[in-house]
Protein backbone atom coordinates (compact mmCIF):
# COMPACT_ATOMS: atom_id res chain seq x y z
CA UNK A 1 0.00 0.00 0.00
CA UNK A 2 2.97 2.87 0.71
CA UNK A 3 4.75 1.66 -2.17
CA UNK A 4 2.10 2.43 -4.47
CA UNK A 5 1.19 5.99 -2.61
CA UNK A 6 5.22 6.47 -2.91
CA UNK A 7 4.59 5.54 -6.75
CA UNK A 8 1.26 7.34 -6.95
CA UNK A 9 2.75 10.47 -5.40
CA UNK A 10 5.75 10.56 -7.81
CA UNK A 11 9.05 13.06 -7.44
CA UNK A 12 7.27 15.69 -6.39
CA UNK A 13 6.48 16.26 -2.74
CA UNK A 14 2.32 15.44 -2.17
CA UNK A 15 0.77 16.79 0.83
CA UNK A 16 -2.77 16.63 2.23
CA UNK A 17 -3.40 19.49 1.21
CA UNK A 18 -2.92 18.50 -2.60
CA UNK A 19 -4.84 15.34 -2.14
CA UNK A 20 -7.64 17.87 -0.86
CA UNK A 21 -7.28 19.99 -3.80
CA UNK A 22 -7.11 17.36 -6.04
CA UNK A 23 -10.55 15.26 -4.86
CA UNK A 24 -12.44 18.64 -4.61
CA UNK A 25 -11.47 19.42 -8.05
CA UNK A 26 -12.53 15.73 -8.85
CA UNK A 27 -16.02 16.30 -7.42
CA UNK A 28 -16.60 19.72 -8.76
CA UNK A 29 -16.16 18.23 -12.47
CA UNK A 30 -17.95 14.95 -11.13
CA UNK A 31 -20.42 17.01 -10.71
CA UNK A 32 -20.59 18.90 -13.66
CA UNK A 33 -20.10 16.20 -15.84
CA UNK A 34 -23.21 14.37 -14.58
CA UNK A 35 -25.15 17.68 -15.67
CA UNK A 36 -23.63 16.81 -19.21
CA UNK A 37 -24.25 13.50 -19.36
CA UNK A 38 -27.99 14.19 -18.53
CA UNK A 39 -28.86 16.66 -20.89
CA UNK A 40 -26.99 14.10 -23.25
CA UNK A 41 -29.19 11.12 -21.97
CA UNK A 42 -26.42 9.24 -21.13
CA UNK A 43 -27.30 5.77 -19.28
CA UNK A 44 -26.46 5.12 -15.08
CA UNK A 45 -23.46 2.64 -16.78
CA UNK A 46 -21.71 5.86 -18.80
CA UNK A 47 -22.47 8.14 -15.96
CA UNK A 48 -20.99 5.67 -13.53
CA UNK A 49 -17.76 5.74 -16.22
CA UNK A 50 -17.42 9.67 -16.49
CA UNK A 51 -17.20 9.87 -12.76
CA UNK A 52 -14.57 6.95 -12.34
CA UNK A 53 -12.36 8.12 -15.31
CA UNK A 54 -12.56 11.79 -13.51
CA UNK A 55 -11.45 10.51 -10.46
CA UNK A 56 -8.50 8.50 -11.73
CA UNK A 57 -7.14 11.35 -14.04
CA UNK A 58 -7.36 13.72 -11.76
CA UNK A 59 -5.16 11.76 -9.18
CA UNK A 60 -2.97 9.88 -11.82
CA UNK A 61 -2.28 13.37 -13.57
CA UNK A 62 0.56 14.41 -11.45
CA UNK A 63 2.71 11.39 -11.63
CA UNK A 64 1.28 10.33 -15.42
CA UNK A 65 0.77 13.76 -16.95
CA UNK A 66 1.50 12.24 -20.78
CA UNK A 67 -0.84 8.97 -20.13
CA UNK A 68 -3.79 11.10 -18.33
CA UNK A 69 -3.65 13.86 -21.41
CA UNK A 70 -3.73 11.54 -23.77
CA UNK A 71 -6.22 8.96 -22.42
CA UNK A 72 -8.48 12.43 -21.03
CA UNK A 73 -8.41 12.97 -24.80
CA UNK A 74 -9.50 9.89 -26.23
CA UNK A 75 -12.17 9.74 -23.40
CA UNK A 76 -14.13 12.69 -23.58
CA UNK A 77 -14.91 11.68 -27.70
CA UNK A 78 -16.95 8.91 -26.04
CA UNK A 79 -17.67 10.09 -22.35
CA UNK A 80 -19.51 13.72 -22.36
CA UNK A 81 -19.01 13.66 -18.88
CA UNK A 82 -15.21 13.78 -18.77
CA UNK A 83 -15.21 16.27 -21.27
CA UNK A 84 -13.91 18.83 -18.33
CA UNK A 85 -11.44 17.31 -17.17
CA UNK A 86 -9.04 18.05 -20.11
CA UNK A 87 -8.76 21.46 -19.09
CA UNK A 88 -6.95 20.42 -16.09
CA UNK A 89 -5.11 17.87 -17.68
CA UNK A 90 -3.72 20.35 -19.87
CA UNK A 91 -3.06 22.36 -17.40
CA UNK A 92 -1.12 19.74 -15.46
CA UNK A 93 0.66 18.46 -18.69
CA UNK A 94 1.96 21.81 -19.76
CA UNK A 95 3.60 22.09 -16.31
CA UNK A 96 5.32 18.85 -15.89
CA UNK A 97 6.21 17.48 -19.13
CA UNK A 98 9.65 18.23 -19.75
CA UNK A 99 11.30 19.77 -22.73
CA UNK A 100 9.54 21.13 -25.97
CA UNK A 101 9.50 18.29 -27.84
CA UNK A 102 8.25 15.66 -25.93
CA UNK A 103 5.47 18.20 -25.09
CA UNK A 104 4.64 18.87 -29.03
CA UNK A 105 4.88 15.07 -29.03
CA UNK A 106 1.94 14.41 -26.40
CA UNK A 107 0.00 17.13 -27.16
CA UNK A 108 0.16 15.86 -30.78
CA UNK A 109 -0.78 12.29 -29.92
CA UNK A 110 -3.66 13.72 -27.50
CA UNK A 111 -5.01 15.63 -30.36
CA UNK A 112 -5.23 12.89 -32.79
CA UNK A 113 -6.41 10.60 -30.51
CA UNK A 114 -9.07 13.72 -29.50
CA UNK A 115 -10.30 14.04 -33.66
CA UNK A 116 -9.42 10.59 -34.55
CA UNK A 117 -12.28 9.30 -32.41
CA UNK A 118 -14.59 11.94 -32.58
CA UNK A 119 -14.42 11.47 -36.50
CA UNK A 120 -14.89 7.74 -35.93
CA UNK A 121 -17.87 8.58 -33.65
CA UNK A 122 -20.16 10.61 -35.99
CA UNK A 123 -18.93 9.19 -39.26
CA UNK A 124 -22.00 7.97 -40.25
CA UNK A 125 -23.53 11.71 -39.68
CA UNK A 126 -21.61 13.16 -42.36
CA UNK A 127 -19.67 16.47 -42.27
CA UNK A 128 -16.18 15.10 -41.60
CA UNK A 129 -14.38 18.33 -42.50
CA UNK A 130 -16.50 20.42 -40.59
CA UNK A 131 -16.37 18.03 -37.03
CA UNK A 132 -12.66 17.81 -37.61
CA UNK A 133 -12.69 21.62 -37.42
CA UNK A 134 -14.68 21.80 -34.44
CA UNK A 135 -12.87 19.29 -32.56
CA UNK A 136 -9.72 20.92 -33.55
CA UNK A 137 -10.99 24.56 -32.18
CA UNK A 138 -12.17 23.10 -29.18
CA UNK A 139 -9.09 21.07 -28.46
CA UNK A 140 -7.24 23.92 -28.59
CA UNK A 141 -9.42 25.99 -26.27
CA UNK A 142 -9.38 23.68 -23.75
CA UNK A 143 -6.44 21.27 -23.71
CA UNK A 144 -3.60 23.84 -25.57
CA UNK A 145 -4.50 27.23 -24.14
CA UNK A 146 -4.22 26.03 -20.22
CA UNK A 147 -1.43 23.88 -21.21
CA UNK A 148 0.45 27.05 -22.87
CA UNK A 149 -1.13 29.33 -19.67
CA UNK A 150 0.79 26.96 -17.42
CA UNK A 151 3.87 26.69 -18.77
CA UNK A 152 4.32 29.92 -18.90
CA UNK A 153 3.52 30.29 -15.29
CA UNK A 154 5.77 27.72 -14.42
CA UNK A 155 8.64 29.09 -15.97
CA UNK A 156 8.32 32.19 -14.65
CA UNK A 157 8.38 30.76 -10.96
CA UNK A 158 11.30 28.68 -12.53
CA UNK A 159 13.14 31.39 -12.98
CA UNK A 160 12.30 33.45 -9.83
CA UNK A 161 13.50 30.74 -8.13
CA UNK A 162 16.87 30.68 -10.30
CA UNK A 163 17.13 34.40 -9.70
CA UNK A 164 17.03 33.98 -5.81
CA UNK A 165 19.48 31.24 -5.93
CA UNK A 166 21.81 33.53 -7.97
CA UNK A 167 20.98 36.70 -5.41
CA UNK A 168 21.96 33.97 -2.46
CA UNK A 169 25.10 32.86 -4.47
CA UNK A 170 26.08 36.67 -4.44
CA UNK A 171 25.40 37.47 -1.38
CA UNK A 172 27.94 34.78 0.40
CA UNK A 173 30.41 36.09 -2.49
CA UNK A 174 29.61 39.83 -1.31
CA UNK A 175 29.86 38.34 2.54
CA UNK A 176 33.60 36.85 1.62
CA UNK A 177 34.94 39.98 -0.37
CA UNK A 178 34.01 41.79 2.17
CA UNK A 179 35.36 39.78 4.67
CA UNK A 180 38.88 39.52 3.05
CA UNK A 181 38.61 43.09 2.86
CA UNK A 182 38.45 43.85 6.35
CA UNK A 183 41.03 41.48 7.25
CA UNK A 184 42.80 43.41 4.99
CA UNK A 185 42.23 46.70 7.08
CA UNK A 186 42.88 45.48 9.78
CA UNK A 187 45.79 43.79 9.38
CA UNK A 188 46.93 47.38 7.89
CA UNK A 189 45.65 48.85 11.05
CA UNK A 190 47.25 46.26 13.09
CA UNK A 191 50.71 46.72 11.93
CA UNK A 192 50.28 50.65 12.23
CA UNK A 193 49.27 50.22 15.94
CA UNK A 194 52.41 47.58 16.42
CA UNK A 195 55.04 50.24 14.86
CA UNK A 196 54.22 53.52 16.52
CA UNK A 197 52.16 52.35 19.94
CA UNK A 198 54.39 49.97 20.76
CA UNK A 199 57.67 50.89 20.13
CA UNK A 200 56.19 54.43 22.63
CA UNK A 201 55.42 52.11 25.26
CA UNK A 202 58.41 49.85 24.82
CA UNK A 203 60.29 53.19 25.20
CA UNK A 204 57.96 54.19 28.54
CA UNK A 205 58.68 50.34 29.75
CA UNK A 206 62.55 50.88 29.04
CA UNK A 207 62.86 54.65 30.79
CA UNK A 208 60.58 53.66 33.63
CA UNK A 209 62.92 50.50 35.08
CA UNK A 210 65.71 52.37 34.59
CA UNK A 211 64.53 55.19 36.57
CA UNK A 212 63.21 52.78 39.11
CA UNK A 213 66.32 51.52 40.06
CA UNK A 214 67.95 55.25 40.36
CA UNK A 215 68.89 55.55 43.93
CA UNK A 216 68.51 59.05 43.86
CA UNK A 217 64.89 58.57 43.92
CA UNK A 218 62.39 58.79 47.59
CA UNK A 219 60.60 55.34 48.18
CA UNK A 220 57.40 57.58 47.57
CA UNK A 221 58.46 58.39 44.15
CA UNK A 222 60.28 54.72 43.08
CA UNK A 223 56.81 53.53 43.92
CA UNK A 224 55.47 55.82 41.61
CA UNK A 225 57.64 55.00 38.83
CA UNK A 226 56.78 51.42 39.69
CA UNK A 227 53.30 51.88 39.01
CA UNK A 228 54.26 53.63 35.60
CA UNK A 229 56.11 50.94 34.38
CA UNK A 230 53.26 48.29 35.18
CA UNK A 231 50.93 50.41 33.76
CA UNK A 232 53.11 50.69 30.21
CA UNK A 233 53.74 46.43 30.42
CA UNK A 234 50.19 45.76 31.11
CA UNK A 235 49.29 48.41 27.98
CA UNK A 236 51.70 46.53 25.88
CA UNK A 237 50.11 42.79 26.68
CA UNK A 238 46.86 44.56 26.12
CA UNK A 239 47.75 46.28 22.96
CA UNK A 240 49.72 42.94 21.38
CA UNK A 241 46.12 41.07 22.67
CA UNK A 242 44.25 43.75 20.60
CA UNK A 243 46.95 43.35 17.52
CA UNK A 244 45.94 39.63 17.27
CA UNK A 245 42.59 39.95 17.36
CA UNK A 246 42.88 42.69 14.68
CA UNK A 247 45.28 40.12 12.49
CA UNK A 248 43.97 37.11 13.00
CA UNK A 249 40.70 37.12 14.25
CA UNK A 250 42.45 35.68 17.92
CA UNK A 251 43.75 36.86 21.04
CA UNK A 252 47.46 36.77 20.98
CA UNK A 253 49.19 34.06 22.99
CA UNK A 254 51.66 35.63 26.42
CA UNK A 255 55.20 34.74 26.66
CA UNK A 256 55.66 32.66 29.52
CA UNK A 257 58.39 34.82 30.23
CA UNK A 258 56.52 37.71 30.80
CA UNK A 259 56.50 39.01 34.33
CA UNK A 260 53.29 41.16 34.38
CA UNK A 261 50.47 39.41 32.64
CA UNK A 262 47.73 41.21 31.27
CA UNK A 263 44.93 42.43 33.58
CA UNK A 264 42.12 40.12 33.52
CA UNK A 265 39.21 41.07 31.36
CA UNK A 266 36.33 41.07 33.52
CA UNK A 267 34.34 41.51 36.89
CA UNK A 268 37.52 40.11 38.17
CA UNK A 269 39.57 42.46 36.76
CA UNK A 270 38.15 45.45 38.31
CA UNK A 271 39.78 44.81 41.73
CA UNK A 272 43.51 45.00 40.14
CA UNK A 273 42.67 48.21 38.30
CA UNK A 274 41.43 49.75 41.72
CA UNK A 275 44.20 48.54 43.83
CA UNK A 276 46.89 49.86 40.96
CA UNK A 277 44.40 53.31 41.35
CA UNK A 278 45.27 53.20 45.17
CA UNK A 279 48.71 52.65 44.38
CA UNK A 280 48.96 55.50 42.31
CA UNK A 281 47.53 57.18 45.40
CA UNK A 282 43.92 57.83 44.38
CA UNK A 283 41.87 57.38 46.59
CA UNK A 284 39.44 54.49 45.68
CA UNK A 285 37.20 52.19 47.25
CA UNK A 286 35.63 49.64 45.93
CA UNK A 287 32.14 47.91 47.33
CA UNK A 288 29.94 45.42 46.16
CA UNK A 289 26.24 44.32 46.89
CA UNK A 290 24.27 41.49 46.12
CA UNK A 291 24.91 37.77 45.66
CA UNK A 292 27.42 37.60 42.49
CA UNK A 293 26.27 36.12 39.45
CA UNK A 294 28.36 34.78 36.50
CA UNK A 295 27.90 37.19 33.37
CA UNK A 296 28.44 35.81 29.64
CA UNK A 297 31.57 36.88 28.28
CA UNK A 298 30.09 40.23 26.43
CA UNK A 299 28.78 41.36 29.23
CA UNK A 300 31.72 40.62 31.33
CA UNK A 301 34.22 42.24 29.57
CA UNK A 302 31.82 45.44 28.96
CA UNK A 303 31.68 45.71 32.70
CA UNK A 304 35.24 45.56 33.01
CA UNK A 305 35.50 48.30 30.17
CA UNK A 306 32.78 50.86 31.68
CA UNK A 307 35.17 50.52 34.94
CA UNK A 308 38.30 51.07 33.48
CA UNK A 309 36.99 53.70 31.46
CA UNK A 310 35.38 55.81 34.19
CA UNK A 311 38.22 55.73 36.33
CA UNK A 312 40.76 56.94 33.67
CA UNK A 313 37.95 59.98 33.13
CA UNK A 314 38.47 60.25 36.85
CA UNK A 315 41.84 60.46 36.73
CA UNK A 316 41.77 62.93 33.62
CA UNK A 317 39.24 65.53 34.23
CA UNK A 318 38.88 65.24 38.16
CA UNK A 319 42.92 64.34 39.70
CA UNK A 320 42.87 63.65 43.52
CA UNK A 321 39.36 63.81 44.07
CA UNK A 322 38.16 60.45 45.94
CA UNK A 323 36.26 58.33 43.61
CA UNK A 324 33.91 55.02 44.56
CA UNK A 325 32.89 51.77 42.57
CA UNK A 326 30.32 50.01 42.98
CA UNK A 327 28.95 46.52 41.59
CA UNK A 328 25.14 45.93 42.52
CA UNK A 329 23.90 42.40 41.80
CA UNK A 330 20.43 43.10 41.10
CA UNK A 331 17.85 40.64 40.34
CA UNK A 332 17.83 41.22 36.17
CA UNK A 333 21.04 42.46 35.70
CA UNK A 334 24.36 44.10 36.88
CA UNK A 335 24.78 47.72 37.69
CA UNK A 336 28.43 49.05 37.49
CA UNK A 337 28.52 52.22 38.86
CA UNK A 338 31.50 54.30 39.14
CA UNK A 339 31.40 58.33 41.01
CA UNK A 340 33.98 60.59 41.77
CA UNK A 341 34.06 63.79 43.79
CA UNK A 342 34.04 67.35 42.96
CA UNK A 343 37.55 68.54 41.81
CA UNK A 344 39.68 70.13 45.41
CA UNK A 345 41.69 72.31 43.01
CA UNK A 346 42.18 72.64 38.81
CA UNK A 347 44.56 70.31 37.46
CA UNK A 348 47.80 71.10 36.36
CA UNK A 349 48.58 70.83 32.02
CA UNK A 350 45.94 70.15 29.42
CA UNK A 351 44.33 66.98 29.88
CA UNK A 352 44.51 65.08 26.48
CA UNK A 353 41.17 63.37 25.94
CA UNK A 354 39.97 61.98 22.06
CA UNK A 355 36.04 62.60 23.27
CA UNK A 356 34.94 58.91 22.66
CA UNK A 357 35.58 57.08 25.40
CA UNK A 358 31.59 57.47 26.70
CA UNK A 359 30.06 57.04 23.19
CA UNK A 360 32.38 53.88 22.88
CA UNK A 361 30.89 52.79 26.92
CA UNK A 362 27.13 53.37 25.22
CA UNK A 363 27.82 51.37 22.10
CA UNK A 364 29.52 48.80 24.33
CA UNK A 365 27.24 48.49 26.37
CA UNK A 366 24.03 48.48 23.57
CA UNK A 367 25.75 45.80 22.01
CA UNK A 368 25.15 43.03 24.71
CA UNK A 369 21.41 44.33 25.79
CA UNK A 370 22.57 46.99 28.09
CA UNK A 371 23.06 50.74 28.65
CA UNK A 372 25.23 53.49 30.41
CA UNK A 373 24.16 56.46 31.65
CA UNK A 374 26.71 59.58 32.95
CA UNK A 375 26.30 62.90 33.72
CA UNK A 376 26.96 65.53 37.03
CA UNK A 377 25.40 65.03 40.36
CA UNK A 378 24.66 67.17 43.15
CA UNK A 379 27.34 68.74 45.52
CA UNK A 380 30.10 68.20 42.38
CA UNK A 381 31.68 65.47 40.81
CA UNK A 382 30.46 63.13 37.97
CA UNK A 383 29.03 59.75 37.70
CA UNK A 384 28.43 56.90 35.21
CA UNK A 385 26.28 54.18 35.87
CA UNK A 386 26.37 50.81 33.14
CA UNK A 387 23.20 48.18 33.48
CA UNK A 388 24.09 45.18 31.79
CA UNK A 389 22.15 41.59 31.48
CA UNK A 390 23.53 38.24 33.03
CA UNK A 391 23.00 36.38 29.85
CA UNK A 392 20.22 38.26 27.19
CA UNK A 393 21.21 38.04 23.57
CA UNK A 394 23.07 41.10 21.94
CA UNK A 395 21.04 43.94 21.22
CA UNK A 396 19.34 44.30 17.89
CA UNK A 397 18.53 40.36 17.75
CA UNK A 398 15.22 40.41 16.18
CA UNK A 399 12.70 37.78 17.10
CA UNK A 400 13.17 36.74 13.60
CA UNK A 401 16.58 35.42 13.97
CA UNK A 402 18.45 38.49 12.20
CA UNK A 403 20.57 40.97 13.55
CA UNK A 404 21.70 44.42 13.22
CA UNK A 405 25.57 44.34 12.01
CA UNK A 406 27.42 47.02 11.47
CA UNK A 407 30.40 46.71 9.35
CA UNK A 408 33.30 48.94 8.82
CA UNK A 409 32.14 51.58 6.94
CA UNK A 410 28.84 51.94 9.67
CA UNK A 411 26.46 50.31 7.30
CA UNK A 412 23.58 48.54 9.12
CA UNK A 413 23.10 45.19 7.92
CA UNK A 414 20.66 42.09 8.40
CA UNK A 415 21.99 38.93 8.81
CA UNK A 416 21.11 35.40 10.17
CA UNK A 417 22.46 34.71 13.37
CA UNK A 418 23.12 30.69 14.25
CA UNK A 419 26.32 28.75 15.21
CA UNK A 420 29.37 30.87 14.33
CA UNK A 421 29.88 34.50 13.82
CA UNK A 422 27.19 35.55 11.51
CA UNK A 423 28.69 36.81 8.72
CA UNK A 424 26.94 40.80 7.04
CA UNK A 425 24.89 40.58 4.11
CA UNK A 426 23.16 42.52 1.93
CA UNK A 427 20.04 44.41 2.12
CA UNK A 428 17.03 41.81 1.73
CA UNK A 429 15.61 41.54 -1.59
CA UNK A 430 11.70 42.06 -1.83
CA UNK A 431 10.48 39.43 -4.14
CA UNK A 432 7.50 39.88 -4.38
CA UNK A 433 8.31 43.06 -6.19
CA UNK A 434 10.89 40.47 -8.30
CA UNK A 435 7.80 38.36 -9.14
CA UNK A 436 5.82 41.36 -10.15
CA UNK A 437 8.14 42.29 -12.25
CA UNK A 438 8.43 38.86 -13.73
CA UNK A 439 4.60 39.31 -14.21
CA UNK A 440 4.67 41.84 -16.86
CA UNK A 441 8.06 41.35 -18.51
CA UNK A 442 10.27 44.15 -19.04
CA UNK A 443 7.90 47.37 -18.46
CA UNK A 444 4.43 47.30 -17.72
CA UNK A 445 3.70 48.29 -21.40
CA UNK A 446 5.20 44.57 -22.12
CA UNK A 447 2.90 43.09 -19.23
CA UNK A 448 -0.35 44.72 -20.24
CA UNK A 449 0.31 43.27 -24.29
CA UNK A 450 1.07 39.75 -23.27
CA UNK A 451 -1.58 39.67 -20.89
CA UNK A 452 -4.37 40.96 -23.22
CA UNK A 453 -2.07 39.34 -26.13
CA UNK A 454 -3.07 35.80 -24.38
CA UNK A 455 -6.50 37.00 -23.65
CA UNK A 456 -7.22 38.29 -26.95
CA UNK A 457 -6.30 35.03 -28.53
CA UNK A 458 -8.39 32.69 -26.29
CA UNK A 459 -11.43 34.93 -26.93
CA UNK A 460 -10.54 34.50 -30.66
CA UNK A 461 -10.71 30.69 -30.53
CA UNK A 462 -14.10 30.76 -27.76
CA UNK A 463 -15.46 33.19 -30.82
CA UNK A 464 -14.39 30.25 -33.60
CA UNK A 465 -15.33 27.83 -31.52
CA UNK A 466 -19.08 28.96 -31.09
CA UNK A 467 -19.48 30.20 -34.56
CA UNK A 468 -18.19 26.70 -35.63
CA UNK A 469 -20.81 25.26 -33.32
CA UNK A 470 -23.56 27.21 -34.30
CA UNK A 471 -22.89 26.70 -38.34
CA UNK A 472 -22.84 22.98 -37.83
CA UNK A 473 -26.15 23.26 -35.54
CA UNK A 474 -27.73 25.60 -38.49
CA UNK A 475 -26.46 22.70 -40.64
CA UNK A 476 -27.80 20.41 -39.06
CA UNK A 477 -31.53 21.65 -38.64
CA UNK A 478 -31.54 22.29 -42.53
CA UNK A 479 -30.62 18.54 -43.07
CA UNK A 480 -33.61 17.30 -41.19
CA UNK A 481 -36.22 19.72 -41.76
CA UNK A 482 -38.88 19.88 -44.77
CA UNK A 483 -42.16 21.67 -45.31
CA UNK A 484 -45.50 20.55 -45.53
CA UNK A 485 -45.80 20.51 -49.00
CA UNK A 486 -42.58 18.61 -49.55
CA UNK A 487 -43.97 15.88 -47.32
CA UNK A 488 -47.26 16.25 -48.90
CA UNK A 489 -45.71 15.60 -52.58
CA UNK A 490 -44.43 12.14 -51.56
CA UNK A 491 -46.84 9.59 -52.39
CA UNK A 492 -46.91 6.00 -50.97
CA UNK A 493 -45.47 3.66 -53.52
CA UNK A 494 -43.53 5.64 -55.26
CA UNK A 495 -40.06 4.30 -55.54
CA UNK A 496 -37.45 4.65 -52.73
CA UNK A 497 -34.80 6.59 -55.00
CA UNK A 498 -37.74 9.36 -55.78
CA UNK A 499 -38.97 9.93 -52.66
CA UNK A 500 -34.89 10.44 -51.01
CA UNK A 501 -33.46 12.50 -53.99
CA UNK A 502 -36.68 15.53 -53.25
CA UNK A 503 -35.61 14.64 -49.33
CA UNK A 504 -32.52 15.82 -47.22
CA UNK A 505 -29.95 13.26 -46.12
CA UNK A 506 -32.05 13.38 -42.42
CA UNK A 507 -28.23 12.34 -40.72
CA UNK A 508 -27.65 14.30 -37.62
CA UNK A 509 -28.05 14.80 -33.72
CA UNK A 510 -31.87 16.67 -34.07
CA UNK A 511 -33.18 13.29 -35.94
CA UNK A 512 -31.65 10.23 -33.87
CA UNK A 513 -34.52 7.96 -32.72
CA UNK A 514 -37.05 10.22 -33.52
CA UNK A 515 -39.10 7.36 -36.32
CA UNK A 516 -39.52 4.81 -33.30
CA UNK A 517 -40.93 7.23 -31.30
CA UNK A 518 -44.08 7.76 -33.17
CA UNK A 519 -46.84 4.93 -34.51
CA UNK A 520 -45.17 1.38 -34.50
CA UNK A 521 -42.76 1.13 -37.82
CA UNK A 522 -44.14 -1.22 -39.95
CA UNK A 523 -42.58 -5.04 -40.17
CA UNK A 524 -39.32 -4.65 -42.42
CA UNK A 525 -39.10 -1.61 -43.40
CA UNK A 526 -36.72 1.24 -42.94
CA UNK A 527 -37.64 4.48 -41.90
CA UNK A 528 -36.05 8.16 -41.89
CA UNK A 529 -37.84 10.70 -39.07
CA UNK A 530 -37.45 14.62 -40.86
CA UNK A 531 -38.55 17.93 -39.01
CA UNK A 532 -41.00 20.14 -40.10
CA UNK A 533 -40.29 23.93 -40.79
CA UNK A 534 -41.99 26.66 -39.07
CA UNK A 535 -43.12 24.42 -35.85
CA UNK A 536 -43.42 27.36 -33.25
CA UNK A 537 -44.23 24.79 -30.74
CA UNK A 538 -41.52 25.45 -27.86
CA UNK A 539 -42.26 21.82 -26.23
CA UNK A 540 -42.86 19.48 -28.95
CA UNK A 541 -41.62 18.97 -32.53
CA UNK A 542 -43.67 17.83 -35.65
CA UNK A 543 -42.17 14.83 -36.95
CA UNK A 544 -42.45 13.75 -40.99
CA UNK A 545 -41.85 9.90 -40.95
CA UNK A 546 -40.86 8.04 -44.16
CA UNK A 547 -40.60 4.20 -44.02
CA UNK A 548 -39.41 2.09 -47.43
CA UNK A 549 -39.57 -1.28 -48.25
CA UNK A 550 -38.56 -3.34 -51.38
CA UNK A 551 -37.29 -0.15 -52.85
CA UNK A 552 -40.61 1.56 -52.20
CA UNK A 553 -42.31 3.84 -50.00
CA UNK A 554 -44.66 1.98 -47.49
CA UNK A 555 -45.86 4.29 -45.29
CA UNK A 556 -45.38 8.00 -43.97
CA UNK A 557 -46.66 9.28 -41.27
CA UNK A 558 -47.10 13.09 -39.44
CA UNK A 559 -46.95 12.98 -35.59
CA UNK A 560 -45.67 15.57 -32.49
CA UNK A 561 -42.80 14.72 -29.97
CA UNK A 562 -42.14 15.84 -26.55
CA UNK A 563 -38.98 17.99 -26.41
Amino acid sequence: MRAGLDWLRGPEPWTARMVAGDLVFAAVLVMVGLGVEELDHGSPLRMLGSAVAVLLLTLLRRRLPVTTLVVGSALAAYLPGAFLVTILLGWSAGRRIDGAVRALGAFTVAFLASVGLSVYKDWAHGRIVLVIVLDTLIFLAVTVIPALASRYWSQRRTLLRALQERNAQLVREQAIVAGQARLRERQRIAQDMHDSLGHQLALISVHTGALEVDPALTDRQREAVGVLRHASVAAMHELREVVGILQDGVEAPVPVEESAGPAARGIAGIAGIVEAARAAGTDVRLTTTGRPRALVAACDHAAYRIAQESLTNAYKHAPGAPITVELRYEDDSLVVEIANGPVAEPGAGEVVSGGQGLTGLRERARLVGGMVHAGAIEGGGFRVAGVLPYGTEPAGVRESGAAELADDFGQQLRAPLGKGVAAPVAAPVDWSAVDRELRRGRSRTGGIALGCGIAFAALVVLAIVIGAAVTLLVGSVSDVTISRSDYDGARVGEAEDVVRGRLPEANGIFTDGLEDKGPPVPEGSRCMALLATGNGELTTDRVFRFCFKDGKLVEKQAYEVKQ
